[in-house]
């Protein structure tokens, strides 16, 4: 049983890999219930468990909120950060270079139009939320790496 457990947990672990590159699947999840796994299988302790928890919630929050503070940091407005969450949430239905584009598309559209900044302020707040995005991903993917460590 136990090694039937350690299969499931190396497959969650991979799997959560993968999912933090493509969208639609939950990357840093996937890859704690694989450390659960592990857990039912002796291999890792409860505090770590715990402590891959906390860093899960933490990292999945930030995947959605890192776009629009790099937005808001290339000095977009509130209306291109909004634009960054709404076209990255639009882009998930979609391929990766979906979420990628949406999210730029949205910072781009909310300052031009709702920001009414001029087209050069606007193409500077969507490379920041395209850098946005491209941190949220290293940063799943990081965590979800090293999730894979202590699986092993």
């Amino acid at each position: 049983m136990s090694v039937a457990l350690i299969v499931i947990a190396y497959i969650l672990g991979i799997a959560g890999i993968i999912g933090s590159v493509v969208p639609g699947l939950p990357g840093p999840p996937i890859s704690w219930a694989g450390l659960l796994v592990a857990y039912f299988a002796k291999s890792i302790t409860t505090t770590t468990l715990l402590i891959w928890l906390a860093i899960t919630i933490i990292v999945t929050v930030l995947d959605y909120v890192i776009p629009a503070k790099f937005t808001r940091m290339s000095g977009g407005s509130k209306a291109g950060s909004w634009g960054a969450t709404i076209g990255l949430l639009a882009g998930i239905l979609f391929t990766a270079v979906g979420m990628i584009a949406g999210c730029f598309a949205g910072a781009l559209v909310g300052e031009l139009i709702f920001g009414r900044r001029e087209p050069g302020a606007s193409f500077k707040s969507a490379l920041g939320a395209f850098a946005g995005v491209m941190a949220g991903t290293g940063i799943k993917l990081v965590a979800t790496v090293t999730m894979m460590f202590y699986i092993i």
